[in-house]
Parts: structure tokens; C-alpha cells; sequence
């Protein structure tokens, strides 16, 4: 993600700060909108985001998890809990810790 992250960092910046003009930046943003409206990339988009969605929750009790084993005790934070396999899973309800709806 990291790679992908300074990618669009550079493209923006690079729009924004170019002194190439207004048909350079028309070329730059029609070029994106040719990528972005692959179906193939909506389709990776899709399939990736479900991905982090199913894997978000075990990953943070894995976490948690790794953190306990360091620290000790089982005082477990608002949101964790254990399940039936024994192992610390994520509030999956999609709200924060001060009640408000997560992005």
C-alpha cells in the first residue's frame, strides 16, 4: 500500500504544482478517468476492500493478542471481546469508540 500511497501523492502533487498547463492537466485527468472506470479495477477495488473488511477483525485480535502476551492480564478494551475459538476478535459494528459511525 505504501507504493500505491506515494503514487497518488506524486500524481497529485504533480498536478497541482505543474506549470505544464491546462491540457497537460487535461490529459493527466482524463487518463486517470480511462483507469478508474476499467471494470477490472472496480472489480480489484471491490474484491480488495471485502478482503480488508473480513480480515480487519482477526487481524486486530491478533494484535491485541500479541500486545496481551507482552503485557499480561486480560483486561480487554471496549469493542473486544473472545470468541468460541478463544481468541480476541474486533467490534465488527462498524462504530468507533465514541459511538460514531467508522468510514
Amino acid at each position: 500500500m505504501g507504493k500505491v500511497s506515494l503514487l497518488i501523492g506524486f500524481g497529485a502533487g504533480y498536478v497541482l504544482g505543474a506549470k505544464a498547463g491546462r491540457g497537460r492537466y487535461e490529459q493527466i485527468k482524463s487518463g486517470t478517468s480511462k483507469v478508474w472506470h476499467n471494470p477490472r479495477v472496480h472489480t480489484t477495488v471491490t474484491d480488495m476492500s471485502s478482503k480488508v473488511k473480513d480480515k480487519a477483525p482477526a487481524a486486530a485480535g491478533s494484535a491485541f493478542d500479541a500486545v496481551k502476551s507482552r503485557v499480561g492480564g486480560e483486561d480487554l478494551p471496549a469493542g473486544a471481546h473472545r470468541g468460541t475459538d478463544g481468541r480476541l476478535h474486533g467490534d465488527t459494528s462498524g462504530y468507533g469508540p465514541g459511538g460514531d459511525r467508522l468510514p
